[in-house]
């Protein structure tokens, strides 16, 4: 055998097996599987200016401020990663939970994804449901819920962040290395997005085995059968893959989150913590010592998903947090 010849038996087994997967993916695959409602309630549409159209599931038999559950941003996101929260607070608060932009039932075209869109889709949400509202928001999501308490403090009574993104110590980055971080991020989800291969690789992460992995980092105990089975469906949806490539590419992440977003909060804010397969905590402390409006609780033993695996422990440091608020309002007349 030749040396041509044995590399070209080398390469010729891998390139044989994208070529198939590349088939399967296109003829094999159904990429519009039955998706049935995140939450046992009403589901509604919000129009945004800016994001198009958010889905969000609402509850409005409950009294007092509104809740707003904000799902993380990850291959299979949606409104069913804060079910477990829903659930409880059901009946007892006005409730909201939006499938954000790209996710669930939203819109989900083939368009820029970027943190000042999501942040849009939030604040246009919050606009319609009589605010201000107690916001609970899941991983990055945190960040644009933060972006919203920042720009637009009328619509925010308070932040709950559980396991938020943006607290790892990084180098300082001034404007011109943010601006080429971003032209990077965007080269990268263009690959990721060329038709040729787009459909296939998403088909990668979106497997079963690929969600239920990445979800066991989050999880001390068994990963929850549900919550596999509802990413696994909507990531099989039409245009399922244009926002989480924009995840994967990292253009979704705010460059020093914690000096442009988290500083500049004034609400009341609790974060929810332990350990995190995929985020650091490294300048909590630091932000827990410059800004008194800031508290933080672990909730042990937990890996980024708290509410459904100490979901007690959770409502209890909700409820504690939020009667303080209660105690600090001005009473009526």
């Amino acid at each position: 055998m030749t040396r041509t010849t044995r590399l070209g038996a080398v390469l010729g087994a891998p390139v044989a097996l994208a070529a198939a997967w590349l088939a399967y993916s296109r003829w094999g695959i159904d990429h519009a599987l039955p998706l049935p409602p995140a939450l046992p309630v009403e589901q509604v549409t919000c129009d945004s200016a800016a994001a198009g159209r958010i889905a969000c599931y609402v509850d409005r038999r409950g009294t007092g401020v509104p809740l707003v559950l904000v799902h993380s941003i990850n291959a299979g996101a949606s409104a069913y990663e804060m079910r477990p929260l829903f659930l409880t607070y059901q009946g007892r608060r006005p409730l909201y939970a939006p499938d954000l932009p790209g996710f669930g039932f939203a819109e989900r075209g083939d368009r820029d994804y970027t943190p000042e869109l999501y942040a849009a889709a939030l604040r246009d949400l919050l606009a319609q449901i009589a605010p201000p509202a107690d916001v609970v928001a899941l991983s990055l999501s945190s960040e644009f819920a933060a972006r919203v308490a920042r720009d637009h403090p009328e619509l925010i009574r308070s932040l709950v962040l559980i396991s938020p993104t943006g607290f790892n110590r990084v180098r300082s980055a001034n404007r011109v290395q943010a601006t080429a971080e971003r032209g990077r991020s965007a080269q990268v989800r263009r690959v990721l997005l060329w038709p040729l291969w787009s459909q296939a690789i998403f088909d990668l992460l979106a497997s079963r085995a690929s969600i239920r992995y990445f979800l066991r980092q989050s999880f001390i105990g068994a990963v929850d059968a549900g919550l596999v089975d509802y990413a696994y469906r909507t990531t099989h949806q039409p245009g399922a893959r244009f926002a989480p490539f924009s995840f994967v590419s990292g253009r979704l992440f705010t460059p020093d989150a914690v000096t442009t977003l988290y500083r500049r909060v004034q609400q009341p804010t609790l974060v929810l913590y332990d350990r995190d397969a995929f985020v650091r905590f490294d300048r909590l402390p630091e932000l827990l010592a410059e800004r008194p409006n800031w508290q933080a609780r672990r909730i042990v033993p937990t890996r980024g998903l708290p509410h459904w695996e100490q979901t007690e422990a959770v409502v209890a440091q909700l409820e504690r947090f939020w009667s303080m608020l209660d105690e600090r309002a001005p009473q009526a007349p």
